[in-house]
């Protein structure tokens, strides 16, 4: 059935990937004062509080649009208990390597800029990775107790 505990916490993760949109990972300023912000769309800097996109991750941005979707997505497979497991197993795996991903442009990002950084601060979309991959665990348990349920109540007949 679909709706199950699971749908929520499915529908939540994939709401919290969507978040990365909204909330920048990594935050840093130079010397200068030239504050800059990298999103999973790219780097913003900001003078003035005029934000300026100085460069855009198009891979990141998609893989980040897949990800946000494929947790919706398995909502819809309720029939097949064991490949909602198997399809949320495979998405914890694609989160953790969008965030090495994340870090990789991170480190490019912080690597062409010469320049001596200041201040770096970890903005709210480093976190929402781990609060997705809560939910997703929180999806296996709602799966794993209604497995149990359906097995007791086969013992029944």
């Amino acid at each position: 059935m679909i709706q199950r505990i699971q749908s929520i916490w499915l529908l939540l993760s994939g709401i919290s990937l969507f978040g990365l949109f909204l909330f920048p990972y990594l935050m840093y300023s130079n010397p200068v004062g030239l504050g800059k912000s990298i999103y999973v769309t790219g780097v913003f800097s900001s003078l003035n509080n005029v934000e300026t996109k100085e460069s855009s991750f198009l891979l990141l941005t998609i893989a980040t649009v897949v990800l946000a979707l494929i947790p919706i997505l398995i909502i819809f497979f309720f029939k097949d208990r064991k490949l909602q497991l198997k399809l949320i197993l495979l998405q914890v795996i694609l989160v953790c390597l969008l965030a090495v991903g994340m870090w990789f442009s991170a480190s490019s990002i912080w690597d062409m800029n010469n320049e001596d950084i200041k201040v770096s601060n970890i903005g709210v979309g480093y976190f929402i990775l781990p609060i997705s991959i809560l939910f997703l665990s929180f999806a296996i348990r709602g799966i794993r107790n209604d497995e149990k349920l359906i097995k007791s109540a086969d013992r029944l007949r």
